[in-house]
C-alpha cells in the first residue's frame, strides 16, 4: 500500500507543487500540513465527512488559513537571511494587494501575522481604501495606494493620513499629483500641523516581465510614468516646495513573473532610477519592487507560465543584492524595499472540493446483446468487425487508421440512405471499440504518437464535477490557467480512469481538460472509476488568490458554502462555516425582487384555480414548493442527478 501510496503522489505531483504543505495518509486520503515540515494534519475527507453531517454538502471551498501565515513566514525569513548575508542597510516590508483576495478573513488574517513584521497593505480602488482605512495596521505600515484616482480617492487618502495611517498616494498620472497639491494647500491652510499623506511615483520601466503577464511592463505599460513625467513631477514638487513628500518610488512589471532572468533586470534597473532620483537631492526612504511573485502551480520550477524557475530565498537574495550593488556604485542609502506578493502570500491557503456528480458517456456503448455479424450486413459493417477481431500489438496502428476510414464510408453510406439506422449503430459501436484496443495498444509502447495522445483524449471519461469553472477557477477559463487537481481520498489506490472535468453550467466552456504535469501539460487526469452509491471528491488547489473576487455568476451559480479550518496536533477545528449563496441571493443580485417572483407565480396559480385547471390544495402545495426553494443551494445536492 505504501508503495501505491508513494506512486500517487508522484502521479498527481504534490511533492512538486504543494510547497511542503500537503500529502497522503495512509487512509489514502489528501492531508494539509499547517507549514512545512509539521507532522500534525487535517484530512481533507474527514473534514467533508464532518460538515455533511452538518447539512454542508460540496461544493465547498476550504480555507487554511494557517498556510497564510506559513507564505508570510517564508517570505520574511528569506528576506532576513539575505539582508544579513549581503549586509543590507534597509529594511524589507510587505504590503498586501487587496484586490488578490479582498475577502476580509483573508486580510484580517494577513495583518494578524503581518504585524509582527510592520507589514500593511496596498489598495487600488476607493472600496478597497475605503476597508483598509478601517483595518488595524502598526503604526510603521504602510499603506500604498495604487491605480488610477480622482479627487474623491484622493480625499479618502488624507482622511487615512489624518487619521493616522502612513498612506502612499503613487502617482500614476500628472492629473493625480494637480489634485494631490491642491488639497495639501487646502488641508495645510485649515491646520498647518496635519499629518499629510506620503507620495510614491510609479516608473515605467524599459524592462518587462515574463510569463501571461509580460504586457503589463515595458515601455507600453498601462501604468507608469516616463522619465520625462518623473523629470516634471519632480520639478513641479520643487516649485511649490513639497518635494519632502516624495518618499517612495515604485514599478511593477506583471503578475506570476515566472523568469527570475526578467525580475533581475526590472530589478536594476529600478534600482539604477531610484539612485539618479536620490542623486537630485530628493530623500527617498522605499523602493517597491511590485508584486508578481510566482507561484509555482505544476511543480516543474521552470519558466512556463503556471510555474516559476526560482523559489523565495533566490528571489529575496536577487533584489537585495542588486540593489545593494547599484546603491553602493552609486554612493546612495539603501532604501526599505517594499513588496507586494499577494499571490505567494494567498494562494496555498484555499482549496474546492468539488463532488463528481456523474460519468457523461463520451463514445457509443453497446448497451443490448452482443454485436453478431451476418452476410446480410453491409460491407463496411463486415470490415470493422474483422478490424476489432483481429487488431493487436502489431498491427494496432493500420487497423486505427483503416477504421477511421471505414467510419467516413459509414456516414457517407447512410446520408446517401444505403444503409439502415440499425447498421449505423453497429458500425458505431464496432468503430469505438477498435479505438479503445488500439489506445491499449499504443499505451503499451515506450513511445506514443501524437495520433494515439489524442486518441485517448477522445475516448477519455468526462466526469461532471458540481461546481462552476466561471465562477470558483475563472482564470482556468479566461486564462488556461493551470490548478493541480487531486481526488482527496482512494489515493491508496490505483487510478484507472482517464477522464476531463465538466462543471454543471449550460456552457461548452465550463470544462476543465488541461491538468499539471511536470514534464508537459496533461489533456487527461488520471482518476478513479465511479462506484454506485459511493460519493468521489476531487480537490482544486492552490486557488486562494484571485480566483474568487474574479469569480462570475454564469447560469447564476453563487459562491459555494465555505468552512474555515485550523490544524492542531489532534487533528482539525472548523472554526466556521459560511453557507453559500441561495437562489434569492443570485436573483437579488441579477435584480429581480424575490417576493415579486413569488407573488407572480401565486396569481397565476390562483387564476388556473378559478378556471378549475388545478385544485386549491394543489396550488397551495406549489406556492409553499416555490417559496421554500428561494433559500436553497444554487449547486446539486446530494440526491440530484444532472
Amino acid at each position: 500500500m505504501a508503495k501505491v501510496i508513494e506512486q500517487t503522489a508522484e502521479k498527481y505531483g504534490i511533492e512538486n507543487w504543494g510547497a511542503g504543505y500537503f500529502s497522503i495518509n495512509r487512509k489514502g486520503n489528501l492531508v494539509v500540513h499547517p507549514s512545512e515540515g509539521d507532522t500534525s494534519g487535517a484530512d481533507v475527507k474527514e473534514i467533508i465527512d464532518d460538515l455533511k453531517r452538518r447539512g454542508i454538502h460540496p461544493p465547498v471551498l476550504l480555507r487554511f488559513p494557517q498556510l497564510i501565515v506559513a507564505q508570510i513566514r517564508k517570505l520574511q525569513r528569506a528576506f532576513k537571511n539575505a539582508i544579513r548575508e549581503y549586509e543590507y542597510q534597509g529594511r524589507h516590508l510587505c504590503v498586501y494587494p487587496m484586490k488578490v483576495n479582498q475577502n476580509r478573513f483573508v486580510v484580517e488574517e494577513y495583518l494578524k501575522e503581518g504585524a509582527k513584521y510592520d507589514f500593511g497593505l496596498e489598495a487600488g480602488s476607493k472600496a478597497e481604501l475605503y476597508a483598509a482605512l478601517a483595518m488595524e495596521q502598526t503604526e510603521d505600515s504602510l499603506l500604498i495606494l495604487n491605480g488610477f484616482k480622482d479627487e474623491e480617492f484622493i480625499r479618502l487618502a488624507f482622511a487615512g493620513a489624518t487619521a493616522g495611517k502612513s498612506v502612499v498616494i503613487v502617482i500614476e498620472k500628472m492629473s493625480e499629483l494637480e489634485h494631490t497639491l491642491r488639497l495639501v494647500n487646502e488641508v495645510s491652510k485649515r491646520n498647518s500641523n496635519a499629518k499629510l499623506p506620503m507620495l510614491g511615483i510609479r516608473v515605467k520601466l524599459y524592462s518587462k516581465g515574463s510569463g501571461r503577464w509580460e504586457k503589463s511592463g515595458g515601455e507600453t505599460a498601462k501604468f507608469g510614468l516616463t522619465t520625462t513625467e518623473i523629470l516634471e513631477v519632480i520639478k513641479q514638487l520643487k516649485k511649490v516646495g513639497r518635494s519632502d513628500m516624495l518618499k517612495l518610488l515604485h514599478f511593477h512589471i506583471g503578475s506570476q513573473l515566472t523568469d527570475i532572468k526578467r525580475i533581475k533586470s526590472a530589478i536594476r534597473e529600478a534600482a539604477r532610477v531610484y539612485a539618479k532620483i536620490r542623486a537630485l537631492g530628493l530623500k527617498i526612504d522605499y523602493l517597491d519592487v511590485g508584486g508578481g511573485m510566482a507561484v509555482d502551480y505544476d511543480g516543474s520550477r521552470t519558466s512556463f507560465e503556471s510555474s516559476a524557475n526560482y523559489n523565495a530565498q533566490e528571489f529575496a537574495n536577487d533584489v537585495i543584492y542588486l540593489i545593494k550593488t547599484v546603491c553602493d556604485e552609486e554612493n546612495v542609502p539603501h532604501p526599505t524595499i517594499i513588496q507586494e506578493s499577494g499571490r505567494y502570500m494567498t494562494a496555498y491557503h484555499a482549496m474546492l472540493i468539488v463532488n463528481v456528480q456523474d460519468e457523461i458517456e463520451t463514445v457509443v456503448e453497446d448497451f443490448a446483446d452482443p454485436i453478431v455479424v451476418t452476410e446480410d450486413d453491409p460491407q463496411v459493417v463486415k470490415e470493422l468487425y474483422d478490424l476489432r477481431e483481429t487488431i493487436n500489438g502489431k498491427n494496432y496502428r493500420e487497423y486505427y487508421h483503416d477504421a477511421l476510414e471505414n467510419r467516413e464510408e459509414l456516414f457517407t453510406m447512410f446520408n446517401l440512405g444505403l444503409i439502415s439506422l440499425e447498421d449505423r449503430g453497429k458500425g458505431e459501436v464496432l468503430f469505438w471499440d477498435i479505438c479503445e484496443r488500439a489506445d491499449y495498444f499504443a499505451h503499451q509502447k515506450k513511445y506514443v504518437s501524437e495520433d494515439f495522445n489524442e486518441l485517448r483524449r477522445l475516448l477519455c471519461a468526462k466526469y461532471l464535477a458540481n461546481f462552476s469553472v466561471f465562477r470558483s477557477v475563472p482564470d482556468n477559463w479566461a486564462l488556461e490557467q493551470l490548478f493541480p487537481i487531486i481526488p482527496i481520498h482512494k489515493l491508496n489506490k490505483k487510478p484507472t480512469e482517464y477522464a476531463t472535468l465538466c462543471d454543471i453550467t449550460c456552457d461548452s466552456d465550463g470544462v476543465i481538460e488541461k491538468f499539471v504535469d511536470l514534464h508537459d501539460v496533461k489533456n487527461v487526469l488520471e482518476l478513479h472509476k465511479l462506484e454506485k452509491g459511493e460519493p468521489y471528491y476531487l480537490a482544486i488547489m492552490l486557488i486562494g488568490a484571485y480566483q474568487e473576487v474574479m469569480g462570475n455568476s454564469h447560469n447564476l451559480f453563487g459562491f459555494p458554502h465555505e468552512a474555515h479550518i485550523y490544524i492542531d496536533k489532534d487533528g482539525y477545528i472548523i472554526k466556521k462555516v459560511i453557507h453559500g449563496s441561495t437562489l434569492a441571493d443570485m436573483l437579488k443580485q441579477a435584480k429581480y425582487d424575490v417576493s415579486h417572483l413569488q407573488e407572480s407565480f401565486r396569481r397565476n396559480l390562483e387564476e388556473k384555480v378559478r378556471k378549475g385547471e388545478i385544485s386549491q390544495a394543489d396550488c397551495d402545495e406549489l406556492i409553499k414548493f416555490y417559496e421554500k426553494k428561494a433559500n436553497s443551494y444554487t449547486y446539486l445536492l446530494p440526491n440530484c442527478k444532472a
